[in-house]
């Protein structure tokens, strides 16, 4: 990992961007997520801005967009292959945590889409998940779409505060970070709830 950690940080700008946002991508069209996380693609972004070598905007627009296209693909993996995809050796190591995932998203819908962004075994198999269960694709695609602002902005201005610090953020971005994102999240999907619920009741009252 530290190799190429350190292999990203001195490429070229051009192949810094494709890098990084092809990183991103295949963690949840390609389901490589379980050996290279996407956030720590995101953090090394924000840390190749941080010294001058790409330009901020651009690195986290191509994050942003990456993450959701992945995640597009990873739908239609899901959508199309099926069952056949639970059954990979890769997912059969992983059978309590595909069926918390499972029932993550029975339970909530497409705020499990969003919240699901932010934590790592989830990010990697949400999306064909909600595939699989035949989610209409416009209301996976707009929680889709918020999940990855929020993930891809949040991450990569973290490694452009972190500079050189990006190693120690690496390490803790998996933990304490994301476990605070997930709570700031939750917070914010349930505010959306009531207010959408105070919203109908307002319209039936009418």
């Amino acid at each position: 990992m530290s190799g190429l950690i350190d292999g990203i940080l001195g490429v070229s700008p051009a192949l810094a961007y494709t890098l990084v946002a092809l990183l991103v991508f295949a963690e949840d069209a390609l389901f490589i997520g379980f050996v290279i996380p996407g956030e720590t693609a995101a953090v090394l972004g924000g840390v190749v801005a941080s010294r001058g070598q790409v330009q901020l905007g651009p690195m986290v627009g191509l994050v942003v967009l990456a993450a959701v296209v992945g995640d597009t693909v990873g739908y239609e993996v899901g959508k199309h292959a099926g069952p056949k995809l639970l059954d990979t050796k890769g997912l059969k190591r992983h059978r309590d945590k595909l069926g918390k995932a499972q029932d993550f998203l029975r339970r909530r819908g497409g705020s499990a889409v969003f919240l699901g962004r932010f934590i790592a075994f989830f990010r990697a198999v949400m999306p064909a998940l909600a595939g699989m269960s035949r989610m209409h694709y416009p209301r996976f695609l707009a929680f889709n779409a918020a999940g990855g602002l929020a993930w891809g902005v949040g991450f990569v201005l973290l490694g452009y505060v972190a500079g050189n610090s990006y190693e120690a953020v690496a390490k803790t971005v998996g933990r304490d970070i994301t476990a605070a994102v997930v709570v700031v999240a939750i917070i914010g999907a349930a505010v959306w709830h009531v207010r959408t619920a105070r919203r109908k009741r307002r319209a039936a009252a009418d």
